[in-house]
């Protein structure tokens, strides 16, 4: 896993189209934006797995 600092209003790329920006921090939560095609998929993990875990029951 890579570990990054950022400060609120400082913004990290993944690739050439995804941006990440803190958009605040209080106490234990952080605000993030996160700019992505609308092609790629941003969810929450907790969102995810209930989304990949249907997806399996669909399958079956």
């Amino acid at each position: 896993m890579l570990i990054l600092t950022r400060r609120t209003g400082e913004t990290l790329n993944i690739g050439d189209q995804i941006q990440v920006t803190v958009l605040g921090v209080n106490r234990n939560q952080v605000s993030i934006g996160i700019n992505a095609p609308k092609k790629v998929p941003v969810h929450r993990k907790e969102i995810y797995e209930k989304i990949k875990h249907e997806n399996l029951e669909d399958g079956d």
